[in-house]
């Protein structure tokens, strides 16, 4: 049974899934930063310098604080900021991913427009080929 698994989990598809979801999380770690440190600040700049990522509805009557880590603290809290940041992170990647899908399926295209060379001939044809230059030259 041991073997039997180690056989499963090595074949080729499994570490490919394999290396294809830890090479999406450090993916997604990235478009997070770069939703939060770069694109969340400009749109909270152009917005008269909001930031989404604090914006809550407290749901308990006890939450007095400010920051979103706080109040989720004191009590229930609706982070509806936290939740346009997590939405914008999905866009991007989304939009990112189907630009690589996009250039993956242009290339495959233009790969399959190429027809295959033409196969060289048998020894056969080449044998008849012979053969009728024989006999056209003895005419």
């Amino acid at each position: 049974m041991l073997k039997e698994f180690r056989e499963f989990a090595m074949k080729g598809n499994v570490v490919d899934l394999a290396i294809g979801v830890i090479i999406g999380a450090a993916f997604g770690a990235i478009v997070s930063s770069v939703v939060t440190d770069l694109f969340m600040p400009v749109v909270g700049a152009v917005f008269g310098g909001l930031d989404f990522s604090n914006h809550f509805i407290p749901l308990a009557s006890n939450v007095t604080a400010t920051s979103l880590a706080a109040a989720r603290e004191q009590g229930a809290v609706l982070a509806y900021g936290h939740f346009l940041t997590v939405v914008i992170n999905f866009l991007i990647i989304a939009w990112i991913l189907f630009l690589v899908v996009k250039g993956i399926n242009r290339f495959r295209r233009s790969a399959a427009d190429v027809p295959p060379p033409p196969a060289p001939p048998t020894r056969e044809e080449l044998l008849l080929t012979e053969i009728r230059d024989i006999l056209s030259s003895r005419n």
